[in-house]
């Protein structure tokens, strides 16, 4: 009986190696199913990703006169745009944007979502209070970005108070349209794409982890620096691409909130637009691509993100 049994299971085993192989032999291989799975999203890139981005390539070598474009070969848009002065002053203010709003939306965004993930036990009140910041976006940027005009005016409500308190004897010129307004508008834009990602990485911090660190008799402030700021590096990676991409490329922000007085790249890009000069727009969109690469290059150095995707 014992050795009936012994030969019948390895019979079992083979005849389930034969019926994988055999399934493995009809159907079609792994390499060829994984592709074909693939395939509708990487059509749905390249037409709607890796085409534009071609086209705008192919024409910022193209010429542009007065009244007419003509496809060519040429350097001609890249030269103007790299030995302009002004092309350089449009960058160097388009970065100061990025750069004071990154700061400002990262210690904000930091910050509320420290205290909605440690500091809130209850996840209801977690959601309700998350749910309460994305109130603003219920609404349109432009929206939300034009209630500021009659706040910060110079007989708006940010002056009179000021004036009625007595802390200032007139009113404030620097409130509206000038890099205060335009950074206030970024940030109040753009903070909540620092905090969903940061608070969606602290959320999955361990709390046993906090608690370790003050059982060792760590403080506060190197529980931080030690537990929860390295933990939370994905989340701040992600943040900060959002924000820098989006702040380099608006161009609407800048024009309204700084009543045309200044510019950033986006804005350059849209007065050649407005001129019919698309060679010369998209030799200027090209080059800020390349410099938001650079910029993801940069930061996606510091930490790998893919564990946080």
């Amino acid at each position: 009986m014992t050795d009936q049994t012994h030969l019948f299971i390895p019979v079992e085993k083979n005849d389930k190696k034969l019926s994988r192989g055999t399934r493995r032999q009809k159907g079609l291989p792994d390499a060829v199913s994984g592709w074909l799975l693939s395939l509708p999203l990487a059509l749905v890139l390249l037409f709607f990703l890796v085409l534009p981005i071609a086209m705008i390539v192919v024409v910022s070598f193209w010429g542009a006169t007065e009244f007419s474009i003509y496809p060519a070969f040429l350097f001609d848009n890249y030269e103007f745009l790299l030995t302009s002065p002004v092309t350089y002053q449009v960058f160097l203010n388009t970065v100061k944007y990025a750069l004071i709003t990154w700061a400002i939306t990262l210690v904000l965004g930091f910050t509320v979502a420290y205290f909605l993930a440690f500091h809130v036990r209850s996840l209801t009140w977690q959601i309700v209070l998350f749910l309460l910041c994305t109130i603003p976006f219920w609404t349109s940027n432009i929206i939300r970005m034009i209630s500021w005009i009659p706040f910060l005016g110079r007989n708006g409500i940010a002056n009179s108070t000021l004036i009625s308190m007595g802390v200032i004897d007139e009113p404030l010129e620097w409130l509206l349209f000038s890099d205060f307004s335009v950074i206030l508008a970024f940030v109040h834009l753009y903070t909540l794409f620092m905090v969903v990602p940061i608070f969606n990485t602290m959320m999955r911090i361990d709390k046993s982890l906090i608690e370790a660190a003050y059982d060792n008799g760590a403080s506060g402030f190197q529980t931080l620096t030690n537990v929860i700021i390295p933990l939370t590096k994905p989340g701040i990676m992600i943040g900060s691409i959002f924000v820098v991409t989006l702040v380099m490329g608006d161009f609407i922000t800048v024009r309204f909130m700084s009543g045309s007085q200044k510019a950033n790249v986006g804005r350059l890009i849209s007065n050649d637009i407005a001129l019919l000069q698309y060679p010369s727009a998209a030799a200027t969109a090209v080059i800020l691509l390349v410099t938001v690469i650079l910029v993801i290059a940069i930061l996606l150095r510091f930490v790998d993100i893919r564990k946080e995707l």
